[in-house]
């Protein structure tokens, strides 16, 4: 009877057992078809997750489009650079004897910390850092060049490795860099991509063309990440970004840099502006500025570029364009005479730059002297300003050029009062931009047609190899007629060779060209003071019977000395370009034309003039076209200054002493440095105030000077008084200097 009722119980829990499994196959049976059917599991589609875990995919890196000057040289491009990563997940490693992570921090930090300029103790922070798998070390371990990664895979640091990337890179470093600009890596907060992204200059302005797309390949993988054999692919191609051809040329380029680094080393100006252009098409082949920077390492002062930023008061370049007016409005007769020195209007004086002027003279005399009372009366009498507002706009002058780069400014052309009308004619009161003045100068370079200015020759996709930018050169406007800019050249022509702009008279070349002296505003009102504290420049074009280069240079606030000519650091930059540019170009030198015994040489070397009669030194002096200025009441000379054998440049006096009792020459409108030549000539002692030109003697002009005796001389800068009190919204006149 106990065996039966053992039986049934196990018989029950045999039942019962069977009915669970038969309950747990249909259950299984049941998800096993709606997974089936569906593809789903608990709402996630079973293909999808699949298709995540086992499909990889693996970034194809674009390249940002490269930037090249006129003849395709790199100036900007993508380049491969390294960034140093420290493993420390022990897990990684799966062989003890060839780890893959960090074993011995100590030891890492203090071989690698060098080699990356990095803190040995920050480094050990780094690389101890808990509950990391991998760590980066900053800046110090970005941009790692292929060179150094080496150096570092030769330590054999366990753990150490590398990720590649893709760096913007700019092979000639400080050149043409508000031109070119710089691009860098941005990171989007949200998704955390990174792309490179144009900040400034043409890698800005050009971004959406130089702008890379990244491509990508897709293939199936085991568990491990490795590719399945046979696996199909997925390929979708980076999309480069396009190549940008500039017209600055490499070489001329390096010339304008290098000149403006010499004249920076020596007279430590504020500021340098260089910009080189073809007048015939109006392509920059240089343009540049101090203080710049490198767009490897963007130690940026300023963000703007001057050439196209910086509208101030020309200064006497702007003269070019008044006589081409007054030319072409056949008002303008060169044999006409006038009275230099003084000239009212508005109420107020305007002096020439020596502020007692020559006399009177001829106005082409007037041009080649930079006279202001020349070009004030072309302005006011002859011209009319209301016309030579007219020209202005036809040269450009009071808009801006429209260049093919960014952040170019609107200039001010003040004419509200009649002085600041008559005073822009030569430079003064209103301003404008140096790539302003340079498209005016195309019309004068290139028979009467004013050409506009560009930098960007072509944009090219290097996929296809399709021209997809290609710019033209394109007529901004025709000023005046080709003849008008002819009379105009032959006259900038003997500027060079016989006026202010003798420094620029360049052996075997011959260059048109202007001059320019502009104060500068002050903060506190008016302008400043002091040596040096103005603008000089040359508006240069040659060679002088067909142009083919203008170029521009600008020098603000130069620390001169006593001895120094305000342009000397623009001839130095100027001479050095314009010279270099023309023989690279295969522009052959041109025999000068020279009249017997007369040089147009930069400089002059001196004869000795002491024994002869005042007669015969004065005609020999002038044969050279020099000023012989006579000191004392005698018939012979015993002494001069400069001495036989010095060098000096044409129109530039002699002192000569002669054998009676000295007397003390008028030095009104001297330079401080003539004052100096004369005072070591009569051996007397000077003592000056002020800086300029002299206004004031202590002792009166004729007085008999002896040895030792002590002058004192009063200097001021070349500003205009005042003499009548008038609206203080006047512009507050001004005079410059050549």
């Amino acid at each position: 009877m106990k065996m039966k009722v053992k039986n049934n119980n196990i018989n029950r829990g045999a039942a019962f057992i069977s009915i669970i499994f038969a309950l747990l196959f249909f259950t299984l049976m049941a998800r096993f078809l709606y997974i089936q059917g569906t593809g789903k599991v608990d709402g996630v589609v079973l293909a999808a997750l699949a298709e995540e875990k086992y499909t990889k995919q693996r970034v194809i890196d674009a390249h940002r489009g490269a930037i090249y000057d006129r003849n395709g040289n790199p100036i900007a491009e993508d380049t491969s650079s390294y960034t140093v990563v420290a493993i420390l997940d022990k897990e990684l490693t799966v062989d003890e004897d060839n780890p893959q992570h960090v074993v011995d921090p100590e030891e890492t930090a203090r071989k690698l910390a060098p080699l990356l300029n990095m803190d040995e103790n920050e480094m050990y922070k780094i690389l101890t850092k808990p509950k990391r798998k991998q760590v980066e070390f900053g800046t110090f371990g970005r941009d790692i060049s292929t060179s150094l990664k080496q150096e570092i895979e030769s330590l054999e640091l366990p753990g150490i490795a590398f990720r590649r990337e893709l760096k913007r890179y700019y092979p000639n470093g400080t050149f043409a860099s508000y031109v070119v600009g710089y691009a860098q890596k941005v990171t989007d907060e949200k998704t955390k991509a990174t792309e490179t992204v144009g900040m400034l200059g043409v890698e800005k302005s050009l971004d959406k063309y130089l702008r890379e797309e990244d491509g990508y390949m897709k293939f199936q993988s085991d568990t491990k990440g490795y590719k399945l054999p046979d696996a199909k692919e997925q390929i979708v191609a980076p999309d480069n970004g396009s190549n940008v051809y500039l017209t600055i040329d490499q070489t001329i380029q390096t010339f304008l840099e290098d000149a403006m680094n010499m004249a920076v080393k020596e007279y430590e100006p504020e500021k340098v502006i260089g910009v080189v252009a073809n007048p015939k098409t109006g392509e920059i082949l240089a343009m540049g500025t101090r203080p710049s920077f490198d767009p490897n390492s963007r130690n940026i002062e300023n963000y703007l570029n001057d050439v196209i930023s910086y509208p101030f008061e020309p200064g006497s370049t702007m003269k070019i364009f008044t006589l081409a007016a007054a030319i072409e409005e056949g008002v303008y007769n060169g044999n006409a005479t006038f009275a230099s020195g003084s000239y009212s209007a508005g109420g107020e004086t305007i002096r020439d730059h020596n502020r007692v002027g020559w006399g009177t003279i001829t106005y082409d005399e007037g041009v080649l002297k930079s006279s202001n009372v020349a070009f004030a009366k072309i302005a006011n009498e002859q011209l009319g300003t209301d016309k030579l507002l007219e020209y202005l706009g036809r040269f450009g002058l009071d808009r801006p050029t429209g260049i093919d780069l960014e952040g170019e400014v609107e200039n001010t052309i003040n004419y509200k009062w009649e002085i600041d009308r008559v005073s822009t004619a030569f430079g003064q009161a209103s301003s404008v931009t140096p790539i302003q003045q340079v498209q005016a100068a195309t019309a004068i370079a290139n028979g009467g047609k004013m050409m506009k200015p560009y930098v960007v020759d072509k944009i090219v996709d290097p996929d296809t190899n399709k021209t997809v930018v290609n710019h033209k050169p394109q007529v901004a406007g025709q000023p005046v007629s080709a003849g008008t800019a002819k009379r105009v050249m032959d006259l900038l022509g003997k500027v060079v060779t016989d006026g202010t702009g003798r420094l620029y008279n360049l052996e075997g070349y011959q260059v048109a060209g202007k001059t320019g002296t502009a104060q500068i505003p002050s903060p506190k009102g008016g302008y400043l003071a002091g040596r040096g504290n103005f603008i000089y420049s040359f508006l240069g074009m040659a060679p002088m019977d067909d142009p083919k280069l203008i170029v521009y240079v600008a020098v603000q606030q130069p620390k001169l000395k006593d001895t120094d000519i305000g342009n000397e650091p623009v001839a130095i930059v100027f001479n050095h370009v314009m010279q270099n540019s023309l023989q690279y170009l295969n522009i052959q030198p041109n025999e000068q034309k020279v009249e017997k015994n007369v040089s147009v040489d930069k400089e002059i070397k001196t004869d000795s003039y002491v024994g002869k009669s005042i007669g015969e030194a004065k005609s020999l002096i002038e044969k050279l076209k020099l000023q012989a200025t006579i000191i004392g009441n005698g018939k012979n000379i015993t002494a001069q200054s400069p001495k036989q054998g010095e060098k000096i440049l044409p129109n530039e006096p002699i002192f000569l002493l002669t054998d009676q009792e000295p007397t003390l020459p008028d030095m009104t409108g001297w330079s401080l440095r003539d004052v100096m030549r004369v005072a070591d000539l009569m051996n007397i002692e000077v003592s000056y105030s002020g800086t300029g030109y002299v206004v004031n003697q202590s002792l009166a002009a004729g007085s008999i000077i002896k040895s030792g005796d002590k002058v004192t001389v009063k200097l001021e800068p070349p500003n205009t008084p005042k003499e009548e009190k008038v609206d203080e919204e006047k512009s507050e006149q001004k005079d410059e200097g050549n």
